[in-house]
């Protein structure tokens, strides 16, 4: 009987071997995965992202530790190298340079090839230099994160090993998938190939849905490259930044604070004074006033010249909705070509798409004197309100009650 015994005691001792000290059931091991996974993914985006790249929110040196440390683990990224692609991607967003631009590149390069291109880039000594700065630089950087590059991912695959058994195998394997697949590639392809856009941005990117418990909200991709530098991705009330969320969390123990969130205007709905106050408001919440400009100029003249038209609008006239609101810049050779022919044929529509992109210069200019902004608003609200075209008379007076709110964060 006592050796009938020690054989099943050591039967026993494999199996806990085979199913790590922690022995959890199936569904433990499915849990501890996704924990894991969307902490990796909180990492990048509460760290690299919100808090190094665009300095929207400033974490507690503690928080900020413990992300590098699990960043290092389960990713092998460096703090420096990530924010010097990123930083890049968005000074030079749907270009030749832009490292990883499904536009340029293609849809499906960028969403099964993404960590490659990442990789690559990161290995430019000139992108580190000219986008990387203001990035850590101590001893745990210089002499193990940045020296020992895969030394994180080792000393994870061995811990998970011993705590999970076998089965750690496919948690490390979805591990080291979901960074790459998940942000390199559905968030900077699919983010910038499909989705919806409450933001006319100079770039193409999209808000993704419904993905946001996967993606740490950075799925709002489209609301980010509008307001780079806020804290808080979402835009609109129905929209779910689970971010934020954890950002809320963190502030209420104290280990973060939020310097940046988007701007939203004050608009009087008594025409004033057009002042310079008036010009920052409109210049620092320019997201908001094109997507204002669309909702309430732009689409109601083109129902009002599409139902004038009647039933010999003709297909091009059908398409010429998304045409419109779109950025000019965004549209390909032959877009252009209709939306040229459109804007040929209608008075009321070229005149509405003409006071849009003029105002767009408003901001666009470098090195522009206050009073040159001052008079330039002034004079593109004095031609508006003189157009015949009452959406546009009606937006340029509610363009004089711009004002800008208290930021409360």
């Amino acid at each position: 009987m006592s050796g009938a015994s020690g054989a099943l005691n050591e039967e026993l001792l494999v199996v806990d071997y085979l199913y790590g000290i922690l022995g959890l059931s199936f569904w433990g091991y499915v849990l501890a995965t996704f924990l894991m996974v969307e902490m990796t993914i909180l990492g990048v985006t509460l760290y690299l992202h919100r808090d190094q790249c665009h300095r929207g929110l400033e974490l507690h040196p503690a928080a900020r530790h413990f992300f590098r440390f699990w960043n290092y683990l389960t990713t092998g990224m460096g703090t420096r190298s990530w924010v010097a692609v990123h930083r890049k991607h968005h000074a030079l967003c749907e270009t030749e340079q832009d490292p990883h631009s499904p536009k340029i590149l293609g849809l499906k390069k960028v969403l099964l090839e993404g960590a490659e291109l990442y990789k690559a880039e990161a290995a430019k000594p000139e992108t580190l230099e000219k986008y990387g700065r203001g990035c850590p630089d101590d001893w745990l950087e210089r002499n193990v994160y940045g020296r020992y590059t895969f030394g994180g991912i080792v000393l994870l695959v061995l811990l998970e090993l011993v705590l999970f058994g076998v089965p750690a195998i496919i948690m490390i394997a979805v591990q080291m998938m979901a960074i790459p697949f998940l942000a390199a590639g559905v968030i900077n392809g699919v983010g910038h190939h499909s989705g919806y856009r409450n933001f006319e941005c100079d770039d193409a990117a999209t808000n993704i849905v419904p993905w946001g418990v996967l993606l740490g909200g950075e799925e709002l991709h489209n609301n980010h490259h509008a307001f780079p530098s806020s804290a808080k991705f979402s835009a609109r009330r129905w929209e779910f930044d689970i971010g934020w969320l954890a950002i809320r969390t963190l502030q209420f123990f104290g280990l973060a604070r939020v310097k940046k969130i988007l701007p939203r205007p004050i608009v009087s709905a008594k025409a004033g004074h057009v002042d310079l106050e008036t010009v920052r408001a409109v210049i620092i919440n320019r997201m908001h006033v094109l997507r204002d400009y669309t909702r309430t100029v732009t689409l109601p003249v083109f129902r009002k010249e599409r139902a004038a038209a009647g039933a010999g609008a003709g297909a091009l006239m059908r398409r010429a909705r998304k045409l419109l609101v779109r950025q000019p810049a965004l549209l390909d050779e032959k877009s252009r070509a209709r939306l040229d022919q459109i804007l040929d044929r209608n008075h009321a529509l070229k005149t509405v798409h003409d006071f849009r992109e003029s105002l767009r210069t408003l901001w666009a200019g470098a090195n522009v004197s206050n009073d040159r902004l001052l008079a330039d608003l002034k004079d593109w609200c004095a031609r508006a309100e003189a157009s015949g075209i009452q959406a546009l008379e009606e937006f340029a007076q509610t363009l004089r009650g711009y004002s800008m709110a208290p930021i409360r964060v």
